[in-house]
């Protein structure tokens, strides 16, 4: 199964074979779900979805065997603009799966949404890009209602970034507007009134990450933007995103993503000759 593409503004739905025993993907502001398709290991079912938060490093142990997986990411604003419309949301409203990355596996409604998704991905029959649109606001409404928390939080509010807490979303937001250069623990803690080591402290506590592994995963989920919809070089788009070095922009894409940056361009424009 080769790996397929289709990036949009609100979501981006991805087919890859993993053929490596630690599936890892660093953190990113999506919500995201992994289906398991044709799998090869006796741990994990086929049919199997996994449903993990933003802003969370994922990792799924696959044994060294294929594995075919579906990724979907949903951003933020989509289940936002979604529950408001169902009257579900209001400002200040925390939204976040209620049990991340614990297996689902007898959810017929949410296989048969995510397979629709897949047929129409691999077919790529006439209107395809409508089908999956429709099919994508459809699983909105669909986690919201089955698999959502949607509560008031006082810590919790939504950026230009996503949902964040509101004690560092002056940092991250300014990681986000100056991921394309390099950035000292010092100027981050900066921009939220705080001292480096505290502010460290209690980044690590809410995200799981280090300020610096977030902001790889900011310039990462940005490259993939650019290689989407961009006609930048490989070695444009990397410098962009703040890396120099054609090698180490590479690098870094390949172990967050799986997929080299030109892999990742040529996976999108099989999907668009179709």
């Amino acid at each position: 199964m080769n790996s397929r593409l289709l990036v949009e503004a609100s979501f981006s739905i991805e087919l890859r074979t993993v053929t490596r025993s630690d599936f890892e993907l660093s953190a990113q502001p999506d919500f995201l779900l992994l289906h398991v398709l044709n799998s090869q290991v006796s741990n994990l079912k086929s049919g199997a979805s996994f449903l993990a938060n933003p802003n969370v490093a994922t990792e799924l142990t696959l044994e060294r065997r294929k594995t075919d997986l579906l990724l979907v990411r949903l951003k933020p604003e989509l289940l936002i603009e979604t529950a408001t419309r169902l009257r579900l949301y209001q400002t200040g409203a925390h939204l976040l799966f209620r049990s991340p990355m614990q297996p689902v596996t007898e959810d017929l409604r949410l296989r048969q949404t995510l397979e629709s998704i897949l047929a129409e991905l691999e077919t790529g029959a006439a209107g395809w890009r409508e089908v999956i649109r429709s099919l994508v606001n459809q699983l909105a409404v669909y986690l919201l209602r089955e698999y959502i928390n949607v509560r008031r939080s006082e810590e919790m509010e939504l950026s230009r970034v996503g949902l964040v807490d509101r004690r560092l979303r002056r940092a991250i937001e300014f990681m986000h507007d100056n991921c394309g250069r390099e950035l000292s623990l010092s100027e981050i803690a900066a921009a939220a009134y705080l001292s480096e080591f505290h502010f460290a402290r209690l980044f690590k506590k809410i995200t799981g990450l280090t300020p610096h592994g977030f902001l790889a995963g900011l310039r990462v989920e940005r490259a993939r933007r650019l290689l989407a919809e961009s006609d930048l070089s490989i070695v444009e788009v990397g410098a962009a995103v703040g890396y120099a070095s054609q090698s180490h922009f590479t690098k870094v894409f390949r172990e967050a993503t799986g997929m080299t940056p030109r892999a990742f361009r040529q996976a999108l424009q099989g999907s668009d000759t179709q």
